[in-house]
């Protein structure tokens, strides 16, 4: 049952006219979802990023469409306020116009997505406009990857590194990149690394609210972030320093460690 102050896209849309910034993560689970529901994010997006991140693929163009389903329907079933988005995996926009509206349909009407999400959008602005006509919103990824970066003649590892700047003749290129992707039809963008030259100018190129995630900043109109990476939950927060919200890699390691001691001790287990 949808809440009341579900955000939906025009009230997304709307907070970017008013100025105010838009939050979500990436979680694909019933539980994370519910959590960051609750704590008030605006957009929960389903990432093929499970693949390498929760179930350890090597890269994620192993998930399939059948898998995303399965996680798009877990956190619809979380979700009754936040908007929920799902990626379409690698393999049916690739494959044609036909197959990527085949796949949105079955993330809207399977899934329960409420928008789905294009990766490298700005190579299939046709597709881009076949689902908007569908009455099938489009998250719209686009920006800078290796690839781009080289046709653009910037080094993708400079462009990453702090206080690194986009060229004034790159930042033309991903405005332009930007409004055909509106044009189009796209109903979000989801900029990657944008840096704090090219992402203000996108911002104010087009209406339709941009977000960034990977190599995004406090320039766009909102931002993106893993719900394990905010939560430090994954195996990799055990050793690492990095600045993050909670360490529950940390936690949890530690929780397991005195269940142990409590089973080998013989004493009942807390909880």
């Amino acid at each position: 049952m949808e809440s009341p102050e579900a955000v939906t896209i025009p009230v997304l849309q709307q907070m970017k006219r008013e100025g105010r910034k838009s939050a979500g993560v990436v979680a694909w689970d019933f539980q994370t979802a519910q959590i960051a529901d609750r704590a008030g994010l605006d957009f929960i997006v389903v990432g093929d990023s499970v693949g390498v991140n929760l179930w350890g693929h090597a890269n994620p163009l192993e998930v399939t469409l059948d898998e995303i389903l399965i996680c798009c329907k877990a956190v619809r079933r979380g979700t009754r306020r936040a908007l929920v988005i799902c990626d379409i995996p690698f393999g049916p926009l690739q494959k044609g116009v036909p197959y990527a509206l085949k796949a949105a349909v079955r993330l809207v009407k399977e899934g329960g997505a409420d928008m789905v999400k294009l990766d490298a959008a700005a190579e299939f602005p046709e597709a881009v406009t076949a689902l908007t006509r569908a009455g099938i919103p489009v998250f719209a990824q686009f920006g800078l990857t290796p690839q781009t970066a080289f046709e653009y003649g910037v080094p993708y590892s400079a462009q990453n590194a702090p206080g690194a700047e986009a060229t004034e003749a790159m930042a033309a290129k991903l405005v332009d990149e930007a409004k055909r992707l509106e044009g189009a039809g796209a109903a979000m963008l989801d900029f990657t690394n944008s840096g704090p030259l090219a992402g203000p100018a996108v911002v104010k190129a087009v209406a339709i609210p941009v977000i960034g995630g990977f190599g995004g900043g406090p320039w766009l109109d909102g931002r993106v972030r893993l719900a394990q990476t905010a939560l430090g939950s994954s195996a990799k927060w055990l050793d690492s320093h990095a600045d993050t919200y909670v360490n529950t890699a940390k936690l949890s390691h530690n929780a397991f460690k005195m269940l142990v001691d409590d089973v080998r001790a013989g004493r009942q287990i807390k909880g």
